[in-house]
C-alpha cells in the first residue's frame, strides 16, 4: 500500500501518523485528523497533518474500521 493522497485524507478521519521526532524509529501515532497542513497534492514521506490532540505528524496509513491499512 501507497502513502496516502491528500484528497483521501480528510478531517475526522483516524489515521496513523509518524511526528518528527519518531522518523527514525519508524513509531506510528494513531489519532484523527484536525487539519491538514500541506497544500500539496502528494508528498514523498506523507502528508503532514495535525491530530485532534494537537500532535503533528505524516500520514502513513487510514485507520480502516478495526485494522490499519498499512504501508510497506
Amino acid at each position: 500500500m501507497s502513502i496516502p493522497k491528500r484528497s483521501e485524507i480528510h478531517p475526522g478521519q483516524r489515521v496513523q501518523i509518524i511526528e518528527k521526532h519518531n522518523q527514525r524509529s519508524g513509531i506510528r501515532t494513531e489519532g484523527i485528523v484536525r487539519r491538514i497542513l500541506t497544500n500539496s497534492p502528494t508528498h514523498p514521506h506523507g502528508i503532514k497533518v495535525m491530530l485532534e490532540d494537537g500532535r503533528v505528524g505524516r500520514v502513513q496509513s487510514i485507520v480502516a474500521g478495526k485494522g490499519a491499512l498499512e504501508v510497506d
